[in-house]
């Protein structure tokens, strides 16, 4: 009864141990991405040449496949938002940013 007992504790406790990364880790969408960060940093830069990336973040959005990396470049005073496809690496957005956009 006691090896039962302790056989049945131990299995459990691997059980247990095997399930909190799971549980633990956050949901990460950059597994499911097909384009990597680095590459969609370098889509971006050579879709506003001359800017520098300020902001980046891969989110799910309409259009596209439905998942994108999107930047937040500047160049001097002018700020644009450019959003690439995880998928495809289409640039899906290339558009002027800030409360009075300048092109």
């Amino acid at each position: 009864m006691m090896k039962t007992l302790t056989r049945l504790s131990l299995a459990t406790a691997i059980i247990g141990l095997a399930a909190v990364p799971a549980l633990a880790a956050p949901h990460n969408s950059t597994h499911t991405a097909k384009v990597a960060m680095s590459e969609a940093r370098q889509i971006a830069l050579r879709a506003y040449p001359g800017s520098q990336i300020v902001k980046q973040e891969l989110e799910h959005e309409h259009g596209g496949s439905g998942l994108r990396y999107s930047f937040d470049v500047r160049k001097g005073k002018t700020w644009r938002e450019v959003g690439v496809d995880a998928m495809t690496a289409k640039v899906l957005e290339n558009s002027p940013e800030g409360a009075n956009p300048k092109d």
